[in-house]
């Protein structure tokens, strides 16, 4: 596993032992980014603030830092996680744009005092709701800066309920793997986007 973009491209990154954590492809990261480069109006990673949760080793948060973003928190529960994205910040001489935290993702509470987020990751265990419960979080806790993008993988065939505060504007298919790419349209209480379907 490496970065694949930016200034960093090319430097390995370590996982945590086991199979407790199921990264990123490269090949879908590489898709992902394609994405946020291109494919999605009036949105740029320059400059972003990044919240990476269910973080596991890192690399989707550590990949938006090589592309330009200025500062990313990372949330997993896991302690051999948090030390293995410890390690590959350090490698890459980012930990001081970095915050990483144990906490659910799924409950995250208020954002307050802190600034809120331009770009979120998500990448849970598959199957177990635990994303849309994450979406969710992230709206009410007030989490997401207006017009912020939320990236979500999942199992292909999950089907989410649409949340409150998002609106789904792409979603992809990579194998088993489903990634679908939310808007914030910077309301908590609005109706919910009547086109957020599988995902």
């Amino acid at each position: 596993m490496r970065i694949v973009g930016g200034k960093f491209k090319g430097h390995g990154l370590s996982s945590p032992p086991g199979s407790g954590t199921r990264p990123t492809s490269d090949r879908v990261r590489e898709s992902i980014f394609n994405i946020l480069g291109h494919g999605i109006a009036e949105f740029s990673i320059e400059n972003a603030r990044v919240m990476d949760i269910f973080a596991g080793t890192g690399a989707l948060g550590l990949e938006a830092l090589s592309r330009g973003a200025r500062f990313c928190q990372f949330v997993d529960e896991s302690s051999a996680a948090r030390g293995v994205i410890r390690r590959n910040a350090d490698t890459l001489g980012v930990i001081g744009l970095c915050k990483i935290w144990r906490r659910d993702a799924t409950r995250l509470g208020p954002c307050a005092p802190q600034p809120r987020f331009d770009l979120v990751f998500a990448d849970p265990p598959y199957g177990q709701g635990q994303g849309e419960a994450a979406l969710r979080s992230l709206v009410e806790g007030g989490w997401l800066s207006p017009g912020a993008v939320v990236v979500l993988e999942e199992t292909a065939n999950a089907v989410i309920a649409p949340v409150v505060g998002l609106s789904l504007v792409d979603r992809r298919e990579y194998g088993d793997t489903q990634v679908c790419f939310y808007r914030h349209n910077g309301t908590v209480d609005g109706t919910a986007d009547e086109a957020t379907a599988t995902c």
